[in-house]
């Protein structure tokens, strides 16, 4: 496995590359739910890049971005035991210059849910992204539908902009107890862990109101909150896997959003109904 940090160099390790290409974008702290995008990338490419960057321009001024785990050695043996090809970890420098050209989320999809409390945020998603699409020239990209609204913006700039990559989702990967994983949950306090169950446990209360029948969206979201209510909800959401509003249910084109606080650390999780 070769470890690179500058673009140059990727660019032309890139070149020397074989085949078919599936890159793992992520930011570093791997656990389990990474590891399942890069088993998938490894049974369907020849070769396997996996991006290792905390992002600073998908950060809000009072975020985390300073304390945001950072495992570079762990991570570096993860993706060796990984059969990973090549492990990129750049510094920011690496990646963005003094003159930027502005890469904008749709305002209508930017501004909901998560960009409602993280304005800006998709902005930065998206451009590092573009970023490391141009750098990489992947066949394959790989992202968790955990980020089901990251994702949902990603496939639409690879559509609109014409992108020669192919977007994989990559299902949920959750803890024993239905803990969706997470690199924040390393914040999390045992105590605070029990807590963080109340999400996962909002999705399987509503799931089970949905297989025995109940289609009225709103009754299903109440059925989010009361499952939610110890803790600071910041939404409980059912729309339309194109993240439109829904009055009713439809099978296969719906899916449950939450978002929380437990704690001071917030939290996301989903369910694709």
């Amino acid at each position: 496995m070769r470890t690179i940090s500058s673009t140059k160099e990727l660019i032309a390790a890139r070149s020397e590359l074989k085949g078919s290409v599936g890159l793992v974008p992520t930011m570093g702290a791997l656990h389990n739910g990474h590891l399942s995008l890069i088993k998938q990338a490894r049974m369907q490419n020849d070769n396997v890049i996996v991006s290792i960057f905390v992002n600073p321009k998908q950060f809000l001024p009072k975020e985390d971005y300073e304390r945001y785990p950072r495992r570079e050695e762990a991570d570096q043996k993860i993706c060796t035991l990984s059969g990973v090809d090549i492990v990129f970890m750049p510094q920011s420098d690496d990646i963005y210059t003094q003159i930027e050209p502005e890469i904008l989320a749709p305002k209508n999809l930017a501004y909901i849910l998560e960009g409602e409390s993280r304005p800006g945020h998709f902005d930065g998603v998206l451009r590092v992204v573009l970023k490391l699409f141009n750098l990489v020239r992947p066949t394959n990209a790989y992202f968790g539908k955990k980020d089901a609204q990251q994702l949902y913006l990603i496939q639409n700039m690879v559509k609109t902009l014409f992108l020669s990559v192919n977007i994989v989702p990559c299902d949920i990967v959750r803890e024993a107890d239905g803990l969706a994983m997470s690199s924040r949950n390393g914040y999390l306090t045992q105590s605070e862990k029990e807590q963080a169950l109340a999400l996962s446990i909002a999705l399987k209360n509503a799931s089970q109101a949905i297989m025995k029948g109940e289609r009225d969206a709103n009754k299903v979201e109440l059925i989010m909150l009361e499952a939610l209510k110890d803790l600071k909800v910041d939404y409980a959401k059912v729309l339309s896997r194109d993240f439109d509003p829904r009055e009713t249910i439809v099978i296969k084109e719906t899916i449950l959003l939450i978002a929380a606080f437990v704690g001071k650390i917030r939290l996301i999780d989903n369910l694709w109904i």
